[in-house]
């Protein structure tokens, strides 16, 4: 069964992206002229095609969208649309072969759709529950599942803990959310046994892993690796945790 929509989230879109246009630019991807005011947005490198696929119509799309408004909705900060491809868009999609496929999955703290919402859109053959607590990019995220057609992805607006015992789900996703130490509590709840944590994280990551010892430990996670990702692709590889999480039967 697929994952819909939550409505209450929908019905808010409208009027919770105050002032931007709910309509999609034409497919493609463009980048807005200096001195008009406008975002200048980062060329789409070659690799994104390899990257994408057969779906890499749908995430330029959505990285247009989020070039051109995301500053204005808060979604990311200034300068960033000069960056958006390689430092956040191809960052998080190199995660997408790490999920099985039929998985069902929770991204924490979406925000402006990184990484759930990208990851949704290049594993369709998964099922995402994007979970957000602000208002207005849960509004968003629920304008761009429903214009981009993703029939694979719901908002959920609240917090991560607000969720534990209500379901549980195959892999975990975050980037950008919080230190390990905090993480591990906040998502372990979440999985079921045997689940997966796979969180983006930067060059501190074996750092966070040593503070997060005691934790780790109290939520029985086991396997603890860091992946590097998009080697021979990306300028800068992706580091990611991963870890499983081991319940007593």
């Amino acid at each position: 069964m697929r994952w819909r929509i939550a409505d209450t989230v929908r019905s808010r879109a409208a009027r919770a992206v105050t002032g931007a246009s709910s309509s999609l630019p034409p497919e493609g991807f463009h980048v807005k002229q200096e001195g008009t005011g406008a975002p200048v947005i980062e060329a789409e490198p070659a690799v994104a095609s390899e990257l994408a696929g057969d779906r890499i119509s749908v995430l330029r799309r959505f990285a247009d969208d989020l070039g051109t408004r995301g500053e204005l909705l808060g979604l990311i900060g200034p300068q960033e649309a000069e960056r958006l491809w390689s430092r956040h868009v191809l960052n998080c999609a190199v995660l997408a072969p790490l999920i099985a496929p039929g998985a069902r999955v929770a991204d924490i703290g979406t925000g402006g759709g990184l990484p759930g919402l990208v990851l949704a859109i290049l594993r369709s053959d998964a099922h995402f529950r994007l979970i957000e607590p602000m208002e207005r990019r849960c509004a968003w995220l629920s304008e761009q599942i429903e214009t981009l057609g993703l029939e694979n992805a719901e908002v959920l607006r609240g917090r991560a803990e607000e969720y534990h015992g209500a379901w549980e789900v195959d892999i975990v996703t975050a980037r950008a959310v919080t230190a390990l130490r905090k993480l591990v509590p906040l998502t372990a709840p979440l999985l079921r046994n045997g689940g997966e944590m796979l969180f983006l994280k930067g060059v501190s990551v074996q750092s966070e892993i040593d503070a997060a010892a005691k934790a780790l430990r109290a939520h029985r996670v086991t396997e603890v690796e860091v992946r590097e990702l998009g080697a021979g692709q990306l300028d800068e590889t992706t580091r990611a945790f991963r870890a499983v999480v081991q319940r007593p039967a």
